[in-house]
This record gives C-alpha cells, structure tokens and sequence, in this order.
C-alpha cells in the first residue's frame, strides 16, 4: 500500500519528465495525503505532457451520489485489468505519481508502530504508475469541470519493502516512462511486465520520527531520520 508521499516543487518535475508545468507551485510537499490534490504527469494525444492536480482516490465515471475518493488510493496491479472500477483506466488513463519518497509503518515491540521514509538510494525521484478517472456530478451541467482523481498501482514487495510491508507502489524505470504515458498505446497486455516490483537495491528505508503519524504535520523535519536506514 502506498498511503502518504512527498513531491518536490513542480517546476522540477516538469523538468524531470519533460513536461509543461500547469500549476507552478514552487513549494515542496512532505505530507501528500489521501483526498488532497496531488502533482501528476498525463500525455495528451496531441504529444503534451503536462504536471497537472487530480485529486488522490479514485471516483469512477460511473459513481452515483457523492464520490468517498478514500476507498480507491491503490489499485493492485495483478487484478487492475479485472476490477470493475478500473477496467478500461489501464488502456487508456495512465498517469505518473512523481514522488521523491513515500512512508510505511512497521508493526514493532509492544504494538508500536515505526514510520520510515522510502526512497532512491541515489535520491533521485520516484515515477509511480498511476491510473486516472473522470467524474460529473450529475446534479452539475455537463460543461462544468469534472472531477478527475487518480489512483497509484501496488505490487508485491521486493526484498526491502518485505521488512516493512507486505505491498508497494510500482516504481517505473525511466527507460519505461515513455512506454506508461503513450496514449495510443492501448493494449493492457503489452504493460504488464512493468507492473512488478522494484529491484531490492534501488531504494532505502528510514526510520523517521512520529510527526508523520499526522497527516496535518507538513515540513522537512518529516522525513529527517531517527536511526539507521534498511537497505535490500
């Protein structure tokens, strides 16, 4: 599972991804969280990719009444193409989650629970695959803006993760960037064989401090560390 991240500002991401920065947020953001609005990259079919703001929890195009965006923050990439809530995103809606680390709990002593900050060992940016959905509330015109939300894919975890958690969020390479954001590539099989885990040595875990137990806590003293990192 992959519950909470950090993002750098967009103006970099754009220049990492090679993309057009629409929101030109020039802050850095330590506490990325379920239900807020995220940082992600899309590719039009007109070859323009951008740094856009969905909001984080996926809202079906079918949904009735008021969207829960809480319920769909992960997708598991070994039943994605199956689910009626995401059959048809891996197609034709895939997105990119750039995020420069991510947290999980590990269950420890006496039922403690010990937060760690996961990211590249190299430090540069993760690029999560993500899917994308577009809502109208019906009660809305046709013509007002929809909701568009997005949900990050999760597999088993490799060597590292296993220490923490028993899921991941799927890392791209960036050899397969590409590959992900291609619109006319609409195939869902050609794309499961990215779908896997990351290798055991390109990340490190942290452990961090309780701060981040808050979602409300923002700052860089969140992903300061407290001990020792894991490494695969």
């Amino acid at each position: 599972m992959c519950g909470r991240f950090t993002q750098r500002p967009t103006i970099e991401m754009a220049a990492i991804f090679g993309a057009e920065d629409r929101l030109d947020d020039e802050g850095a953001h330590y506490s990325g969280a379920p239900t807020q609005r995220i940082a992600v990259v899309v590719e039009r079919r007109d070859n323009q990719r951008a740094v856009v703001n969905y909001r984080w929890g996926l809202v079906p195009s079918w949904t009735r009444g008021a969207p829960v965006p809480t319920r769909m923050l992960n997708a598991r990439s070994e039943t994605v193409a199956l689910r009626p809530a995401f059959r048809g995103l891996l197609a034709k809606h895939r997105l990119i989650v750039p995020a420069d680390g991510f947290y999980e709990w590990r269950r420890g002593p006496e039922l403690a629970r010990q937060p760690y900050y996961i990211r590249r060992a190299d430090g540069r940016p993760l690029a999560l695959a993500g899917l994308w959905a577009s809502w109208h509330d019906p009660e809305q015109p046709r013509d007002n803006d929809p909701l568009r939300s997005a949900t990050i894919l999760t597999t088993a975890p490799n060597a590292l993760l296993r220490k923490v958690h028993n899921r991941m969020p799927v890392v791209l390479s960036e050899s397969h960037w590409d590959t992900w954001l291609d619109p006319d590539l609409t195939d869902p099989t050609s794309l499961f064989d990215l779908l896997r885990p990351a290798p055991d040595d390109l990340l490190e875990a942290i452990p961090v401090g309780p701060l981040v137990n808050s979602a409300r806590n923002q700052g860089r003293e969140l992903i300061e560390g407290v001990g020792p990192a894991l490494t695969g």
